[in-house]
């Protein structure tokens, strides 16, 4: 039980600013001793970027940072879903509600000051320590691993989008290789957006001790192996977190700090990857970073599309993408944003004076841009995105249902020929084989999919979004705001939470 010198606190919410210590290093070490507390920090200099010595750093970020990794990180679910996706909300719970539930804040100033940081950290809260059963546990260290490993690969280190390694790796003519379920092999790929080579990435979260962090490094050298003469990169991130401690960052790697990038020299390119580095940057230059962006959001999409009419409603951005584009981090926090809090403002006042048939015209001609969002039932979170973005993920749910449609082993009869008492090693190896071959199906049909999710993205520009939803009502539209979130926004995606319950030193 949770012994009585605990205080009975309610949980926090988690969406203001927090800093998470990193040590940077050249290959697993033992478990640092309270160093995350103690040792000389520096901050981290730069998104993108690697320190120029191995060490000590600390980084400060959001929860809706965190978020925005959780939703988007690890093994590609839709094509399961694509027949039920009402359950794209319990997927969406179960990558958020455990970081909700395990993890608390508390401050760390002015004992451990570092200049320029917030002098506030995540740290495990009392129902993980004394009322989580071991298995729990082991099902909570996986998300939060995997959760920060997206977050530092992309937020610190500059990588493009990660794709989980099981559909394949980088290279077209090693992917059968990448996918053999019996090889012990690191968790994700991607694809820096300077270097323009591939890593490996493997996630471990929990009490992550030196054993752990071998066995991941022994994985990243299983696929190394695999990847041989092909230039690449390996990087372990282990998510350390201990009751009463600070939660910190492991950065295991072979990135040589100090010497220059490396060049990618002998690659059978997959070009379908370029332009990972900055996806929804780039949009409008690339018919393969359209895709991958659409693909990225798919559990958000399908959210969406299937949420009560009640539950929908949509917010208000610029309708320049250009003030969304990532300049550090995932999201560009709006409660910061003049340009949008002035042109929110505008439309407020153009309400008072139009019918309300009339006012989405008028929002539209004074560059504005209404995302569609819902929250996420049973979270404190809020998704949506842009009606382009929306028209592109609908168009290709269309392709997906027609590949599993034709394509034998996936068709619905097949699945229910196949439905019989199978062990659990059988069952996982039965639907990895079969998102193998969606996978592959979907890579054929890539060439026709270019043209046509680009058609369904300039045309969802100006689609009503009763349209694309197949409504007859329009979503409802906040001119308001809620006072309690607090926003995020990228070039084609919105996130938000809840800002109630902050500590009165974050609030």
């Amino acid at each position: 039980m949770i012994p009585a010198h605990i205080p009975d606190e309610p949980p926090l919410i988690y969406a203001d600013s927090f800093d998470v210590p990193v040590l940077f290093r050249n290959g697993p070490a033992r478990k640092p001793t309270r160093q995350w507390r103690t040792a000389k920090h520096e901050l981290w200099a730069r998104s993108g970027g690697f320190p120029a010595i191995d060490g000590w750093y600390v980084s400060t970020t959001t929860w809706r940072e965190i978020i925005k990794a959780a939703v988007e990180v690890g093994r590609d679910v839709t094509p399961h879903l694509r027949n039920q996706p009402r359950y794209a909300h319990g997927e969406l719970v179960a990558r958020v509600a455990p970081l909700y539930a395990y993890l608390g804040m508390h401050p760390v100033m002015p004992q451990y000051p570092v200049r320029g940081t917030k002098g506030w950290r995540l740290t495990l809260n009392p129902v993980y320590a004394y009322g989580t059963e071991r298995s729990a546990k082991n099902a909570a260290g996986y998300r939060l691993g995997m959760t920060m490993t997206e977050w530092a690969c992309r937020s610190l280190l500059g990588l493009g989008q990660t794709e989980h390694l099981e559909l394949g790796g980088p290279i077209r003519a090693l992917r059968n290789t990448f996918r053999d379920p019996k090889e012990k092999l690191p968790d994700l790929w991607g694809r820096h957006q300077t270097e323009g080579l591939y890593w490996l990435i493997e996630a471990k979260g929990g009490d992550v001790g030196l054993g752990t962090l071998r066995k991941g490094w022994a994985q990243l050298a299983a696929g190394s192996k695999i990847l041989g003469s092909y230039t690449h990169r390996t990087v372990l991130i282990g998510a350390c977190a201990r009751p009463g401690d600070d939660l910190f960052l492991t950065i295991d790697h072979d990135l040589h700090p100090g010497q220059p990038p490396r060049t990618p020299a002998g690659f059978d390119i997959d070009e379908s990857a370029v332009g990972l580095g900055s996806l929804e940057d780039n949009l409008g230059d690339s018919d393969d970073a359209l895709i991958g962006a659409a693909r990225a959001q798919m559990l958000t999409y399908l959210a969406l599309r299937s949420a009560p009419a009640s539950q929908l409603r949509t917010v208000l951005v610029p309708a320049d993408r250009a003030s969304r584009h990532r300049r550090s981090g995932l999201i560009t926090p709006l409660e910061g944003d003049d340009l949008t809090r002035a042109m929110r403002a505008d439309a407020r006042g153009a309400a008072r004076h139009i019918e309300r048939y009339a006012l989405r015209a008028r929002i539209r001609s004074m560059g504005l841009d209404d995302f569609l969002t819902c929250r996420i039932t049973g979270t404190e979170v809020n998704l949506g995105m842009s009606r382009k973005l929306f028209a592109a993920c609908e168009r290709l749910h269309e392709e997906d249902l027609a590949i599993a449609q034709r394509t034998p082993g996936l068709r619905a009869e097949d699945q229910l020929a196949d439905d019989q008492e199978l062990s659990d090693d059988a069952q996982e190896e039965q639907r990895l084989t079969q998102r193998r071959i969606f996978r592959e199906q979907q890579e054929e049909a890539r060439p026709q999919l270019r043209p046509r999710l680009r058609d369904a993205y300039e045309r969802g520009a100006t689609s009503d979004w009763s349209d694309l939803l197949g409504r007859p009502q329009e979503p409802q539209l906040d001119l308001e705001g809620d006072e309690g979130l607090l926003e995020a926004a990228t070039p084609e995606t919105y996130l938000a939470v809840s800002g109630y319950g902050l500590p009165p030193a974050l609030a």
